[in-house]
Parts: C-alpha cells; sequence; structure tokens
C-alpha cells in the first residue's frame, strides 16, 4: 500500500523561519557592518538626488519628476530586505509573523514591477524629448506627467495585488522559508494544497511585463537613435546632447536587467552555495538603489551641477 504523508495545517498565529545565510562563527559583526554601510550610503545617495530635484526650480521638468519616482522605487527596494538582514547579521533574528512576511513579499514583488514600469515611462518620455522636441512640453504636459507615473504604480500595485489574492484560504503545513527575504512563492511552497492558478497568474503576470517593459523601451530607443543619426548629420552637438540625456536611463535598465538575469540563472545550477545564490537574490534589491544615484550624478549634467551648486552654497554660508 501506498504511504500517504498527511501535511497538518499550522496553528494561528502563524510564525516562519527564514533559513537566511549561513554566517561562520564571529563574523556576523562584521556582515552587519557591510549591510549597514550599503543601506547608508543608499539612503544618502537617493535622499540627495531627492533633496535637490525637489529644491531646485530648475529641475523641475518631467524628466527628474520621474527621476523622483525611481528614488522612491529604489529607496522601497533597499528597505524591503537590508533592515531584516542586518537583524539578521547582529542578533541572529530569523522569525518572521505571517502579516510581516506577506507585506516584505508584497513589496518586494511591487519593486520589482514598479521600476521597470516607471523605466519604461522615462524611455517615452525620452522617447519624445528626442523625436518631438518642438512638440514635448505640449505632449508632456503636467496632466499626462502625472497621469504616466500614477500609472506606473498603479500597474505594479494591482498586479501583486491580484497576486497576493491566491493567499486568501490557503492552509499552510510549513515554516522555514528556503531564502533570506520572503517572496510569494516561497511562502505559497509552504502550502498544504498545490496552487497551480497562482502559478500561472504569476508566469503569465511575469512574462507580460518584462517583454512589455523591453518593447517600450527598445522601441523607443531604436527611434531615438534613428533620429539622433539624422539630426547629427547637421548638428553634432544635438547628437551629442540626446545620447547623453538617454545613456543615464538606459544605464539603468541594463544593470536592472544584469542583476535580474544572474539571480534567475544561478538557480538552475544546483552546485552553486546557497550562500552565493542567495546574495545574488538580494542582489537585484541593492545594486540598482545602490548605484542609480551615482549613475545620474556623473552623466547626469544638470543634476551634477545642482548638487555641486548646493554644498558649495552650504559649505560658504557656514564659513
Amino acid at each position: 500500500m501506498e504511504n500517504l504523508t498527511v501535511r497538518t495545517p499550522l496553528k494561528q498565529p502563524i510564525v516562519f523561519e527564514l533559513e537566511g545565510f549561513y554566517v561562520p562563527p564571529g563574523y556576523g559583526p562584521l556582515f552587519f557592518f557591510l549591510a549597514l554601510l550599503t543601506y547608508i550610503v543608499t539612503l544618502l545617495g537617493n535622499g540627495v538626488v531627492m533633496w535637490v530635484i525637489v529644491t531646485d526650480k530648475n529641475l523641475h521638468t518631467p524628466m527628474f519628476v520621474m527621476v523622483c519616482n525611481l528614488v522612491v522605487c529604489d529607496l522601497l527596494g533597499a528597505t524591503v530586505v537590508l533592515p531584516r538582514i542586518m537583524m539578521h547579521f547582529l542578533m541572529g533574528q530569523k522569525a518572521i509573523a505571517y502579516i510581516p512576511a506577506i507585506a516584505q513579499a508584497f513589496c518586494a514583488h511591487s519593486y520589482g514591477a514598479a521600476i521597470q514600469t516607471i523605466l519604461a515611462v522615462m524611455a517615452y518620455d525620452r522617447y519624445i524629448a528626442v523625436c518631438e522636441p518642438l512638440r514635448y512640453h505640449s505632449i508632456m504636459t503636467s496632466a499626462r506627467l502625472h497621469c504616466c507615473c500614477g500609472l506606473a504604480w498603479s500597474i505594479s500595485v494591482l498586479l501583486m495585488l491580484i497576486l497576493f489574492t491566491f493567499h486568501i484560504n490557503v492552509p499552510l503545513c510549513g515554516r522555514t522559508i528556503q531564502h533570506v527575504y520572503c517572496t510569494n512563492r516561497s511562502i505559497l511552497n509552504l502550502g498544504c494544497v498545490s496552487t497551480p492558478i497562482s502559478n500561472i497568474y504569476g508566469l503569465t503576470t511575469t512574462w507580460s511585463l518584462n517583454t512589455g517593459v523591453f518593447l517600450v523601451i527598445a522601441l523607443s530607443y531604436i527611434k531615438i537613435l534613428s533620429a539622433c543619426l539624422k539630426q547629427g548629420r547637421s548638428d553634432s552637438s544635438v547628437r551629442s546632447k540626446a545620447f547623453q540625456t538617454c545613456a543615464t536611463h538606459l544605464v539603468i535598465y541594463v544593470l536592472f536587467v544584469i542583476a535580474l538575469v544572474i539571480n534567475i540563472m544561478l538557480y538552475r545550477f544546483p552546485s552553486v552555495s546557497r550562500n552565493i545564490q542567495k546574495f545574488f537574490g538580494i542582489l537585484i534589491f541593492v545594486l540598482p538603489p545602490l548605484a542609480n544615484p551615482f549613475i545620474y550624478g556623473i552623466v547626469t549634467k544638470d543634476l551634477r551641477n545642482s548638487v555641486k551648486k548646493r554644498f558649495a552654497a552650504r559649505i560658504h554660508h557656514k564659513h
């Protein structure tokens, strides 16, 4: 007779345990310091970018309003994982209650979706700025700008809200989440029953969103490249300025895609150390938020000059 394993649903209140990193004895404080330093630099970098854009009226343009939305998204991504990882390194805390686990997973997925939709909106904005420069201000009005930004966030949040409705009434039989942070799939894997509809919806949403964003960005930049080559024949400064304006956005998108691909690919190789898999699993929440402010500061001349003026004025005022 076939042996059947009966899984007993967990009793309320549900408390999960994150598998976390394997930390060699005595190395916890060092890893905590590195995570804390990364988080502080991320907060300071994104905070400076937001502060400069908000306080400098010359930067109150559609492009920099979208940069502010990207900053908010970056701060969300870093805050989703780094504080809890720091607690894990410093105090060995792995327990997480059901509601915080769902909240962390929801925010993590919302960050991944929102950063892509915001980058797609930014690509559309750059397309209009380069290909329709004379009509730019009539097309990208304040109302349309806020509509585009609101749509980018709304699509992301709505898709994730639907995804997380599959958690309702799913009995859970396991406690250990095999990662350093909670995800939709890691929680549903602990269910007493399979959730094929959630799997289908999750895969369909992921594929559709990634493909849609890629097509929007690819088509926008094909148009931009074509316009730059045509305009550049008569005015090389036009081509140079257009490439400089678009380079920042493209670098940030490529950086996000690289982090995403590395994360996906490493889990396809069981021989890779679990610690390495987990490290690259959080890279998508750490690398873009950490690097984006510096990329904007280096590449975007207007933002770089504004930062210099703000800090120079403060230093002069103190003296």
